[in-house]
């Protein structure tokens, strides 16, 4: 069960903006128990003028403090799959309905349908496009080779993800890689 302590804030993906975050509360003096994606378990009820100013600062740093349930079981819904995609390096043991379930304590199907019709997208679209935005930074970075990357993002194959990656970037893994080598290439350039 959530707590009256906790706030959800939309647009945290990664550590760094944890960090954001925390500095933020600190400097507001915002006492907190924990910080993790998209929510921040506060020790105290926070009172209105301090919402406030926590809701300003958030925007100016390209965050939003999320008021009414529906947004926060929509934030919660994305941290989990951005955080099990970009940061877990153990592969789910269930499916990602379960795991989604599971977590939020909630039927699948009712997050499903609340998550299509505020984000114009189902949840397995959302995850997959997070998939191909991970499976660019491992190209960007050239630290593995395609197999090695779909066996890590676990596609069935190369060729399921290289189709995949066509269908939402427009180019194939390797036409990215090249272009990634362009870009950095004509970088090098103005230095």
């Amino acid at each position: 069960m959530e707590s009256d302590k906790s706030i959800h804030i939309k647009n945290m993906v990664c550590p760094r903006c944890i960090a954001a975050v925390e500095s933020v509360l600190q400097e507001i003096d915002i006492p907190y128990n924990s910080i993790k994606l998209g929510e921040v378990e506060l020790k105290t009820d926070l009172p209105d003028a301090k919402r406030k100013m926590l809701a300003d600062k958030l925007n100016i740093l390209g965050f939003e403090l999320l008021e009414s349930d529906r947004s926060k079981t929509i934030s919660q819904i994305k941290g989990l799959i951005i955080n099990q995609i970009h940061h877990k390096k153990e592969k789910l043991k269930v499916n990602l309905s379960t795991f989604l379930a599971d977590n939020l304590h909630q039927d699948y199907s009712s997050l499903s349908r609340l998550f299509s019709s505020v984000e114009g997208i189902t949840i397995e679209k959302f995850a997959m496009r997070q998939k191909i935005e991970r499976v660019k930074e491992l190209l960007f970075y050239d630290e593995h080779n395609l197999s090695e990357i779909a066996y890590e993002m676990e596609y069935s194959s190369v060729a399921h993800l290289s189709t995949q990656f066509k269908k939402e970037t427009g180019m194939t893994p390797t036409e990215f890689k090249r272009n990634k080598s362009a870009v950095r290439s004509s970088i090098d350039g103005l230095d």
